[in-house]
């Protein structure tokens, strides 16, 4: 790879975003660059994976790489929100071919500790944030660049979920930009809010977390971790703080907590189990490591029955 460069046309902001739409799963992975140094994150990337074959593949993983190595950046993060239940994590495959380090809320001991019981973990599956790199606490704060990033921890879709507010700026600047990664726990304004029925989850926890994301100033961006578009609408991934408050049809009229917790716990009682949680969450609360291969070189994943 290249050197680390800054990015052409240095007049613009110096926080640039790039999402990558994965249609199988709804994710949306993201490069958030640093145009003065060339350095990036990664966000909540996706390993394709087939479950009726499978099979792992790498061809959005690839496409991502692709992308940084078009525009010479240099991967200093490679982040997750969350341990995800939908898709695999590709944060090695691509810490390997790009670099950087794989970071995640300090939570994540939680959850290890949950599944790892569920799939009768070995030291396959510690409890003490093993297979990240990084495991950052609420307020925590780092750099991408010359970007600064603060770490907010926003629990209720999962105990572990954190978002990732990124300035270009100083926070007295009235010029500064903001940008927060906020996973699942806000989806765009028409589709609402993210469900709480997985092991650890907590809708009040989750109005509470909304209720911190929405005191940032009006104009930060809201970028989503998924997008599931109603009424065949294009996939769009990003809504101002303020669209937030005023138009998502989970919080509009200025809904109290009990009515929130009421209506998302009445929702998620209709909806399915993930497809692919088993698979996703033992690789995904492991860093997105796969299973170590045996003798003859396969590599195994655990279908526990009845677990849900």
């Amino acid at each position: 790879m290249t050197a680390p460069r800054a990015i052409a046309n240095a007049g613009a902001d110096r926080l640039h975003v790039e999402p990558q739409f994965d249609s199988v799963t709804g994710t949306v992975s993201y490069i958030v660059l640093d145009r003065s140094s060339g350095s990036c994150a990664l966000i909540d990337t996706v390993l394709d994976y087939s479950a009726g074959a499978a099979r792992i593949s790498h061809a959005g993983a690839d496409r991502l790489a692709a992308r940084v190595l078009e525009l010479g950046a240099k991967v200093e993060w490679i982040l997750e929100t969350h341990v995800h239940a939908d898709h695999l994590s590709a944060a090695p495959y691509l810490k390997a071919k790009l670099g950087g380090r794989i970071g995640i809320g300090a939570h994540i001991r939680a959850v290890q500790e949950t599944f790892g019981a569920m799939f009768h973990g070995d030291g396959g599956f510690a409890s003490d944030g093993a297979g990240f790199c990084s495991l950052f606490e609420d307020d925590a704060r780092f750099a991408i660049g010359t970007l600064d990033v603060t770490v907010m921890h926003t629990p209720g879709h999962t105990p572990a979920c954190v978002s990732y507010i990124v300035s270009d700026g100083d926070a007295s600047d009235a010029c500064t930009r903001h940008a927060a990664f906020v996973g699942d726990t806000l989806f765009m304004p028409d589709f609402g809010t993210a469900r709480c029925d997985f092991p650890g989850g907590d809708a009040r926890q989750l109005y509470r977390s909304i209720a911190r994301l929405l005191r940032l100033s009006d104009d930060t961006l809201v970028y989503t971790g998924h997008d599931y578009p109603p009424g065949g609408r294009a996939p769009a991934f990003r809504a101002t703080v303020a669209e937030q408050r005023d138009g998502n049809i989970h919080l509009r009229g200025a809904v109290t907590e009990d009515a929130f917790v009421a209506m998302r716990t009445a929702r998620d009682a209709t909806l399915a189990v993930p497809a692919l949680i088993l698979p996703s969450v033992q690789v995904n609360m492991r860093g997105g490591q796969l299973p170590d291969a045996d003798a003859t070189g396969r590599r195994y994943l655990k279908i526990p029955l009845d677990v849900f």
